[in-house]
């Protein structure tokens, strides 16, 4: 198993607090939750260029170059489809979470790591409560959770934008410099530095993921998350 590694000390300003001292920590869950392995992207993919072709009358092909593009530019494919479309997103969120969760099994190592964190935990998602719960039940370790900040909350607005990192500190009562945000695309980690969070960078094989993780908004990084809770639950 991969052991935990930390990045270089980041600049003046910046420091990260303690992680014994965190009361609060903040996971996000599609790829960092579950290893990015499990490969549910490809269904969500297949399921966005369906309906985008559905939706605008495009072939498959210029469906996907549109939904990575908007993905790039809006943070979420979906804010791209309702800025620039007017797009219902409830019908959307329905449609491209409607997928096969059976390549994330029940995680006793992850359940146990989470166990040994102090302080609430909560997660912090572009996808939908619905589908975070049903991930979590499918990890079981829903029961470690004390809330869902979703991208419903969020207003549909996606991380990386700063205002709804505001929003769940103010919503959630956190105390930026004694939380720790845990999260496998890097730029989506800057807004939580700013604010006083400590960060975790989650590596994985996606290089889109990895756009910006040289700044030190990056205050930890990792190959392998639950390692990494283990290691830091033994350090408490």
């Amino acid at each position: 198993m991969a052991r935990p590694t930390t990045s270089p000390a980041p600049s003046a300003g910046r420091r990260p607090g303690s992680l014994k001292n965190a009361e609060a920590w903040v996971f996000d869950l599609d790829n960092t939750l579950y290893p990015a392995s499990s490969n549910l992207f490809a269904q969500i993919d297949e399921r966005m260029r369906s309906y985008i072709a559905d939706f605008l009358g495009l072939e498959l092909d210029e469906a996907e170059r549109l939904q990575k593009r908007y993905f790039r530019q809006y943070g979420t494919t979906l804010r791209g489809l309702m800025n620039r479309h007017g797009m219902d997103p409830r019908p959307f969120l329905d449609h491209v979470h409607a997928i096969d969760l059976s390549p994330v099994p029940p995680d006793p190592a992850l359940e146990a790591a989470l166990a040994r964190l102090r302080g609430r935990k909560l997660i912090f998602t572009n996808a939908t409560a619905d589908h975070a719960e049903k991930i979590m039940a499918r990890l079981g370790v829903g029961h470690h959770f004390d809330a869902v900040f979703d991208i419903v909350a969020a207003g549909y607005l996606p991380k990386p934008e700063p205002k709804i990192y505001r929003t769940l500190v103010k919503r959630h009562r956190l105390d930026p410099p004694k939380t720790v945000m845990i999260e496998d695309i890097s730029r989506n980690l800057e807004p939580a530095a700013a604010l006083g969070m400590t960060t975790v960078w989650v590596r994985s094989a996606n290089p889109w993921a990895a756009e910006g993780a040289e700044g030190d908004h990056i205050h930890h990084v990792t190959d392998d998350m639950v390692a990494w809770l283990e290691e830091t639950g033994r350090q408490d």
